[in-house]
């Protein structure tokens, strides 16, 4: 396993995408400077350069990191790539499995990194996330002892679903396309 870079050196990277992204589609930006209502543009009077993006990854905010790691790597298989310690604690981790990845890093570790305006919002509540899969049947195993908190169903837009709770109190969906689950 690899020791990853500093948290707030990733937290960087992940804030300057989510706030580039904003710009480049018009959306209000918060900055830490209140004068300011948006980041300025430098390329306001120019053409709009493309940008392709990379990755879209999530960072989910969680008290404590360790008991997700049993959820993510022996239900669902996925490595833990990169961890960042805090003391006899994890702050930080990403889970990996192939090209796809989640981020989790604890309040207190976001408290020390982030400007005070952004740590301040970071309880606020749960993420959801919406997690195709290639076979539903193998994710309901998977999860046959997490908490549900949405039954299976078959959804209006043609995704058989179902929900449940991970330690760190978020909200997970696995589907699978109608005519492709197996249930």
């Amino acid at each position: 396993m690899r020791r990853g870079p500093c948290v707030s050196l990733r937290l960087g990277f992940v804030l300057a995408a989510v706030a580039t992204l904003a710009l480049l589609s018009g959306l209000p930006v918060l900055n830490a400077n209140p004068s300011q209502e948006k980041f300025p543009n430098p390329n306001s009077s120019q053409e709009k350069l493309p940008m392709n993006v990379k990755r879209i990854t999530p960072v989910l905010l969680v008290k404590e990191i360790e008991p997700l790691i049993s959820f993510w790597v022996d239900r669902l298989g996925f490595t833990k790539a990169v961890e960042v310690p805090d003391g006899n604690k994890l702050a930080f981790v990403i889970f990996q499995k192939g090209s796809v990845e989640v981020m989790y890093q604890t309040y207190s570790s976001v408290e020390k990194d982030a400007p005070p305006s952004m740590a301040a919002e970071a309880r606020k509540g749960p993420t959801y996330l919406y997690m195709e899969v290639d076979n539903l049947d193998a994710a309901l195993a998977a999860m046959k002892d997490a908490r549900l908190v949405m039954p299976f169903r078959t959804a209006f837009y043609g995704m058989k679903e179902f929900a449940v709770q991970d330690p760190g109190g978020h909200f997970i969906t696995f589907a699978q396309q109608a005519a492709q689950a197996q249930q």
